[in-house]
């Protein structure tokens, strides 16, 4: 079985680390097992310098794979990022749900995190009409065509996502 997927979309600086981070500790408390993909535009590097899985990586793996007995961690290089639904259905068979940070550009479901202090419009309802977007986690009132979620309320937009995504097609 493919994992259930929503993604969290927003302007850079809006919030959507914490509020996933939120989400997620409630979704935990409900028994949930529970994936993360964050997108990164720009470079990232978890492969230090002075490690030996820097060394192996600079030697020329072309993936690296570092375990323990708690977690384990992989560096695989690519030409170009692989489509979201590749990475899910690879990694991520063992859990309930997968949310995302990011990938605004998908076709899974959205939630879009809005602040009012951070912009007075709206990725996925303004110059582009996003039709996979479910909802809006907005600090202010919005009139829009999907439901408004108070985005300081973790607890509704969890049960918004477990009755949406996660029991939608059990």
């Amino acid at each position: 079985m493919t994992a259930h997927a929503i993604s969290f979309v927003a302007k850079s600086g809006t919030g959507k680390t914490t509020l996933l981070e939120k989400v997620i500790a409630e979704l935990k408390s409900r028994g949930y097992r529970i994936g993360v993909i964050k997108h990164d535009a720009h470079q990232f590097d978890i492969d230090h310098p002075g490690k030996d899985s820097h060394r192996l990586t600079q030697a020329g793996a072309d993936t690296m794979l570092i375990t323990s007995p708690e977690k384990l961690a992989m560096i695989k290089k690519h030409e170009a990022s692989p489509p979201i639904e590749e990475l899910i259905a690879a990694y991520f068979g063992d859990v309930d749900l997968v949310l995302t940070e990011g990938f605004k550009k998908s076709s899974l479901p959205k939630i879009e995190v809005h602040r009012r202090e951070r912009s007075a419009t709206l990725l996925c309802r303004g110059e582009e009409h996003d039709p996979t977007l479910l909802a809006v986690a907005s600090d202010e009132p919005l009139q829009v065509d999907v439901p408004v979620l108070d985005l300081n309320n973790p607890s509704q937009i969890a049960d918004f996502v477990a009755e949406r995504i996660i029991h939608a097609t059990d």
